[in-house]
């Protein structure tokens, strides 16, 4: 079946979506004093400031952003990024020649938060899971030795509080490369050949959804082996697909900045019931946690519906740990669907459904499906995945 692509939506966001998320977070600021905060990465810095730029593949600079308590956030970065925020909505951009290691910026970025935080006497910086400085940790050190007057605190669970509703300009460039990624394994499904390379299969859904308007996709694993595969994670290799293999391709494709992350089972000349069972089985795992994921409920809700219908199907193991996670800026994102998840739902998260089992030693399936969280419940983002696994005869080869 093809599926042909909606219109690729607007790129970009207005300036009033940057100040509506810079208002935000310094909502939450205020409810603990900070007086300003910093972000080192990508993902945080482009979210507040609209700066894109491939630049960020180069570990040579480190680049700043200073949110204060009240008004714009400020850039601290380089000279050579100076240029790329005409095109924002920052209009403050302090810079300095780097690379310069004796004083790669630290003066300037202390200098800044300094006058950013006024009287307050708490900074915030993001130090906790699932973060990490983009910085020298001598910096680091250094940067805290100039404050020492302030107080450092974590701000990474604001960050997450803010960042995990999105407004309808990122649920629409997400929409947008999960029907991409969606048309890219329809291309896949028709286009499969035996003897074909797993890395050939994805070099091949690749070039289709790059046509389709994918900026990149720089997420795309595979995994065969017969009857099932062993890992999730790994792969495209040259291992060629042959008769009685099961194919999983999961694809993370990106537009304007923003993910698509599923995937897809694929079966060559035969399935085994054993097999086929399993594929099954975690089809209806996934039909639990649609039915379960609703404004209220919680990540952990959503892991036991989909965990109990893995049981009675009598899973070998699953040793994955989590069965889903956010979705947005980036492949993966907060929160997790964990057993004792307590992260409650609201209107506008998006989020991965994604169980899988071990039906034998070395065998696994798993499937997964992308979801808005609505005023009522939830909404698939894309096609879902065929109701049964589907098979390539040999005659089709």
């Amino acid at each position: 079946m093809q599926i042909t692509a909606p219109t690729a939506p607007p790129r970009g966001f207005t300036k009033a979506e940057f100040k509506e998320r810079t208002t935000r977070i310094q909502q939450l600021m205020a409810g603990q004093n900070i007086g300003a905060l910093f972000v080192t990465t990508e993902p945080e810095f482009r979210y507040f400031s609209g700066f894109k730029s491939q630049f960020w593949e180069s570990p040579t600079r480190p680049w700043f952003l200073v949110i204060p308590a009240t008004g714009k956030p400020i850039a601290v970065v380089p000279e050579i990024g100076v240029a790329g925020f005409a095109g924002t909505w920052i209009d403050d951009v302090r810079s300095w020649p780097a690379p310069r290691p004796e004083d790669d910026g630290m003066t300037l970025l202390a200098d800044t938060l300094k006058t950013a935080a006024g009287t307050a006497k708490t900074l915030g910086a993001m130090m906790g899971p699932e973060t990490h400085l983009r910085m020298p940790i001598s910096n680091f050190e250094r940067l805290c030795d100039n404050l020492g007057q302030y107080s450092m605190v974590d701000v990474s669970l604001i960050m997450r509080e803010v960042r995990a509703v999105k407004s309808e300009a990122e649920i629409a460039k997400i929409r947008f490369a999960c029907y991409i990624t969606a048309a890219g394994f329809e291309f896949l499904r028709t286009n499969l050949t035996h003897g074909m390379s797993e890395r050939d299969a994805c070099k091949a859904m690749q070039i289709e959804m790059l046509k389709l308007g994918a900026d990149n996709t720089p997420y795309l694993i595979a995994a065969s082996g017969p009857g099932g595969y062993d890992n999730i994670i790994m792969g495209p290799t040259d291992r060629q697909l042959e008769d009685g293999d099961v194919l999983i391709i999961d694809a993370g494709a990106n537009f304007d900045g923003y993910f698509s992350d599923f995937d897809r089972n694929f079966a060559f000349g035969a399935v085994s019931p054993e097999t086929q069972a399993a594929y099954d089985a975690v089809y209806a795992a996934t039909s639990a946690g649609l039915k379960t994921a609703a404004p209220g409920q919680t990540t952990g809700d959503i892991w036991r519906a989909m965990s109990a219908e893995l049981e009675k199907a009598g899973a070998f193991g699953n040793s994955v740990g989590r069965m889903g996670h956010g979705l947005g800026m980036q492949l993966t994102e907060w929160p997790s669907l964990k057993e004792n998840g307590d992260v409650e739902l609201e209107p506008g998260m998006i989020m991965t459904l994604e169980p899988g089992m071990s039906f034998a030693p070395g065998k696994m399936i798993v499937q997964e499906e992308n979801i808005v969280i609505t005023k009522n419940g939830c909404e698939l983002l894309h096609a879902r995945t065929w109701p049964s696994l589907p098979v390539l005869p040999r005659t089709a080869f």
